[in-house]
């Protein structure tokens, strides 16, 4: 009988001390998975302070590149004269080359699509100029290349990187 009245008076003593103990216990945990959660959001909101504008001159300098390989933009500014069709044919695959190594860092602040479109038009860029100058005679000049890509463009009422260009337009517009 003594063992059952010294179990029961520890059990007074001993359960609500478990029960402070739990209840502090939840409290304080309650108060630190608030604390973490609030780092959280100040963290995030101060990256997102610093990745925006990043991400924002990605898709600026991205654009960019599509605007500098459209084929009557490039055609502009990278003249043919004095060179023959296969010389200039060369000198267009290389700019474009260029134009997209030095901004291929960009994808990592665009998402996965919008990357994709980028790749789909520079390639469609490379495939209209290649085929174009498979369909000029050997003896032809840049002039020539240059003239049948702008026919080519015209007749098919197309440019092979406004597709890319409208979609990261859309793509930007959603983060504002």
């Amino acid at each position: 009988m003594e063992a059952l009245a010294f179990v029961i008076d520890l059990l007074k003593i001993s359960l609500p001390a478990l029960i402070v103990a739990g209840a502090m216990y939840y409290l304080i945990k309650k108060h630190y998975d608030r604390d973490y959660k609030m780092r959280l959001i100040e963290l995030r909101q101060k990256n997102s302070d610093t990745v925006l504008p990043i991400r924002l001159q990605a898709y600026e300098r991205v654009v960019l590149l599509l605007e500098r390989i459209t084929p009557s933009n490039m055609l502009l500014r990278v003249g043919a004269a004095g060179q023959t069709a296969a010389e200039y044919h060369r000198v267009l695959l290389a700019e474009i080359r260029n134009e997209f190594n030095h901004n291929m860092s960009q994808q990592v602040y665009m998402s996965e699509t919008g990357w994709q479109q980028v790749k789909h038009a520079r390639e469609e860029v490379v495939n209209l100029i290649n085929r174009t100058y498979k369909e000029l005679p050997e003896n032809a000049r840049g002039t020539d290349l240059a003239k049948r890509i702008l026919e080519t463009i015209l007749a098919s009422e197309s440019d092979p990187t406004a597709r890319a260009i409208s979609f990261l337009k859309q793509e930007i517009g959603q983060v504002f």
